[in-house]
């Protein structure tokens, strides 16, 4: 892990930019010398790290005492798109724009990004655990269909919070069965991309025992910001 710039924010967090082989990530840790829990926090269906809302959550959780880690999925942000990813995204695109059925352009698109980001961030947990300031235990928060694979293959993850508003394929639906470690879920009720149905019906699936549903009203991104404190709150009683 090559960390290539660092700045230390008002409210104490430091903020590093590092790289891990091709893997570009950002890692936020707090103002205290002790090492922290970790949390590995990724965005809907690929979106960058760099995106506003997820640097605001990380921000939020690092300042509460976890160290937080997102990096860019495979085509996802600064990493270089291949011929197919640009198709699928433009068959989404118009799809999405003449109103037609997309469940097979996203299970086109997602399962693949699910089978090569799940290993990178293993990857990337492997390098964060060896740092000094950084002392587990380790939970996840975001993309749900990452999380899902994620929490069924890597036994260092203690807790996980989803998000439904992303696509989630038909193999990790599956998947959700074998998830038994504790998970909050967060739907919005209105998401205009994300069945309501189909997220309940997920979250009936999950096999773990200790399962919590925040449902809101509102749209995709409508998220209200107390959420963020609950999720800490969440980790809190698993990761401290």
């Amino acid at each position: 892990m090559h960390f290539t710039s660092e700045q230390r924010l008002d409210d104490g967090v430091l903020e590093r930019e590092f790289t891990l082989g091709e893997i570009p990530g950002t890692l936020w840790t707090p103002g205290s010398a002790a090492p922290a829990p970790l949390i590995l926090m990724a965005h809907n269906n690929g979106l960058p790290k760099g995106e506003s809302r997820l640097v605001a959550r990380a921000r939020h959780s690092a300042a509460y005492g976890y160290a937080v880690a997102s990096i860019d999925a495979p085509g996802c942000g600064d990493r270089p798109r291949s011929a197919v990813d640009e198709q699928a995204r433009a068959d989404l695109r118009r799809a999405m724009q003449a109103g037609e059925p997309v469940d097979e352009i996203f299970e086109s698109f997602i399962g693949p990004l699910v089978e090569k980001a799940v290993p990178e961030w293993q990857t990337t947990l492997d390098a964060l655990l060896a740092l000094p300031e950084i002392g587990g235990p380790v939970g996840y928060s975001g993309w749900t269909a990452v999380g899902i694979r994620l929490a069924v293959v890597e036994p260092r993850i203690a807790a996980a919070g989803f998000f439904a508003g992303g696509y989630v394929p038909r193999a990790q639906r599956e998947e959700a069965r074998q998830v038994t470690v504790p998970l909050l879920f967060l739907l919005q009720w209105d998401d205009e991309g994300n069945p309501r149905q189909r997220a309940l019906d997920l979250f009936d699936a999950f096999g773990t025992k200790e399962k919590t549903l925040h449902a809101n009203m509102g749209g995709h991104v409508g998220t209200p910001w107390f959420e963020v404190d609950d999720g800490n709150r969440f980790f809190g009683r698993h990761l401290k």
